[in-house]
């Protein structure tokens, strides 16, 4: 595509299921993974007579999620009902919002590179509750309504974005912030976020400008699916003007599915425009009225975001940009962190142990870092014996991993494991020197040039470290070891 100038345009629609233990318009439980049509009642499955009553933690989850993405936050807004029929909607039409969003017109910075941010701007943040979910078999179809009214987030951009990487990013950076702020597990192989990118490019050519239709990619649920999707689309309408030389008329939006397997975009259909819906306000539920006691009430939720968080922890602790970004991933992991610099630990050290040992210990079990039972300040301490050559990286590693197991303090389970290092100068020197004496060839080896120094010093390096079953302090043995070599 070298020989074409063309820009990249997408904006992105992303659904969050909420952090709420019920449904958004009745009392059914979430669970995932539940026997199929098994967390359903009148309500959910849309029964005449059965009215809806909102869920309110999921109304304060998305007016703090619209607060965190610096959206107005709308004084009055309505539920709306959007008709279409498939057989995973048994109502008929969803309940949603169309003309009164929770929030709208806010801003959310993404990384770029060399430390640099981008402001991508949001148009609106809404609920709706979520359709259930149809199961096809080789010669029958089946509805699992579990997930009928579960409630959903809907936060869609502007179409800022300029690049697949961009819009990936900005993907990663709304799944930290739902989850630093509590409104969402945001595990997407629960279903728990989903993606549509709408994508076009505006193509410059012999002096004019062609603009390709939009079209939406559905459903994405994976970051890897949304960037090569996005790309791939583009290179599909690329492809699609060079063959023609021009660009196609433009009608309803087109929808494209994602084929993972050939890493392709398959046409699905027309999309429906908004009268085609017929959006009408529901009738059974009443307005949302935010005050400001309540406005204040809800935004007392909102923390340090975790690019912020990431910025503080490359600017005060003089972490790389990939750690800080390890870290910040997962909100207890972060504060875990940062509490145990503040209880005296240097953040290189800490930062090593977390992402070195704790995350492997944590994988292996399944918890978070903050879930192992080793306090920040426990955690500090060690940090200040390996500091200190109280012990050695190899020992603090095993002293971590027997912390998970005890309450004890890093030094007594340095001093009952025998990890303490051995510093004491004129102890060393005697076994520097009896290590010597009895390795004469190997001595006159490191006093050559070449290969055959490196590798015999090594061995009387080793020789020390076996005679004092690995306690002796390696900073300590080498200056006495270069101060015998040389005066022999």
């Amino acid at each position: 595509m070298s020989e074409l100038d063309y820009k990249i345009i997408v904006g992105l629609e992303i659904h969050v299921q909420l952090a709420t233990r019920t449904k958004m318009f009745c009392g059914c439980e979430l669970v995932f993974a539940a026997e199929p049509n098994s967390r359903v009642c009148p309500v959910c499955l849309g029964l005449p007579g059965a009215l809806p009553v909102m869920n309110r933690q999921a109304v304060e989850f998305a007016i703090l999620t619209a607060s965190a993405l610096n959206c107005k936050i709308a004084e009055f807004t309505k539920w709306d009902r959007k008709s279409y029929y498939y057989p995973d909607l048994p109502k008929n039409y969803q309940i949603s919002q169309y003309d009164l969003p929770v929030g709208e017109n806010g801003f959310i910075e993404i990384p770029i590179a060399e430390g640099q941010t981008k402001k991508i701007r949001i148009l609106r943040v809404h609920l709706e509750e979520d359709a259930g979910k149809n199961l096809h078999g080789e010669n029958f179809s089946q509805v699992d309504l579990n997930r009928a009214g579960t409630p959903l987030m809907e936060i869609v951009t502007q179409p800022d974005m300029n690049s697949p990487q961009e819009v990936s990013t900005l993907a990663v950076e709304l799944q930290r912030i739902v989850r630093f702020l509590g409104a969402s597990e945001a595990d997407m192989q629960k279903g728990h976020m989903r993606f549509e990118p709408n994508v076009n490019v505006v193509i410059k050519k012999d002096g004019s400008e062609f603009k390709t239709p939009i079209t939406e990619i559905k459903n994405l649920n994976s970051f890897k699916a949304l960037e090569k999707g996005t790309a791939f689309e583009v290179k599909r309408q690329l492809n699609e003007f060079l063959d023609s030389g021009e660009v196609a008329k433009s009608g309803n939006k087109k929808t494209f599915g994602w084929d993972d397997t050939r890493g392709v975009t398959v046409l699905q259909r027309e999309k429906e425009e908004a009268h085609d819906y017929r959006y009408f306000p529901d009738p059974d539920l009443v307005p949302v009225v935010v005050n400001e006691k309540w406005l204040a009430d809800i935004k007392s939720g909102l923390c340090e975001l975790p690019l912020a968080m990431q910025k503080r922890f490359t600017a005060d602790y003089s972490l790389g940009d990939y750690d800080a970004g390890v870290l910040t991933a997962d909100k207890d992991t972060a504060l875990f962190f940062d509490n145990a610099v503040k209880a005296g630990g240097d953040a290189k050290r800490i930062c090593n142990f977390i992402t070195q040992t704790g995350l492997k210990i944590a994988n292996e079990k399944g918890c978070r870092v903050s879930e192992l039972g080793i306090s920040p300040q426990r955690l500090a301490e060690l940090a200040k014996l390996l500091d200190a050559g109280t012990v050695s990286a190899t020992a603090a590693a095993a002293i971590f991993e027997k912390m998970t197991q005890s309450d004890e303090m890093p030094q007594q389970i340095a001093e009952s494991l025998n990890l303490i290092q051995k510093s004491d100068a004129d102890e060393l020197k005697k076994i520097v020197d009896d290590v010597i004496t009895a390795n004469q060839q190997a001595v006159e080896d490191a006093k050559c040039d070449g290969k055959k120094t490196k590798k015999a010093y090594g061995f009387l390096m080793g020789q020390v470290m076996q005679k004092t079953k690995g306690t002796a302090n390696p900073q300590i043995v080498a200056k006495i070891m270069d101060e015998r070599l040389k005066s022999i």
